[in-house]
């Protein structure tokens, strides 16, 4: 016979409840929300509480990456690329600037 679903969304549940108590053991929430009448395992507590972390974390590193990507508002985009012609020139051409630049990147 196949499991029955259990009315309700446990994982939201144990979302409330991580939000209500962020210091919260996985045993005080499994009983806490067992007083509810939700029965939910510890892992799956566990796992909940990985994605939200996994969730702030992801959030920060794409925020970073955004700021590193975007120039700064004194930065003129016609003096960088003037730099970077006057560089190619210094070198011998853009080419070896490229080549210099990948063997960088390595």
């Amino acid at each position: 016979m196949a499991k029955q679903k259990s009315e309700g969304n446990t994982s939201e549940e144990i979302r409330q409840a991580l939000k209500a108590n962020r210091k919260a053991k996985a045993k005080e929430i499994q009983a806490a929300l067992k007083e509810k009448g939700v029965e939910v395992t510890t892992g799956q507590i566990y796992f909940i509480k990985g994605t939200l972390k996994g969730r702030k974390k992801k959030a920060k590193k794409v925020a970073a990456e955004i700021a590193a990507i975007t120039p700064s508002p004194n930065s003129d985009p016609l003096k960088t690329i003037l730099k970077v012609k006057g560089w190619a020139n210094e070198v011998g051409g853009m080419k070896k600037l490229k080549a210099l630049v990948d063997a960088l990147s390595e």
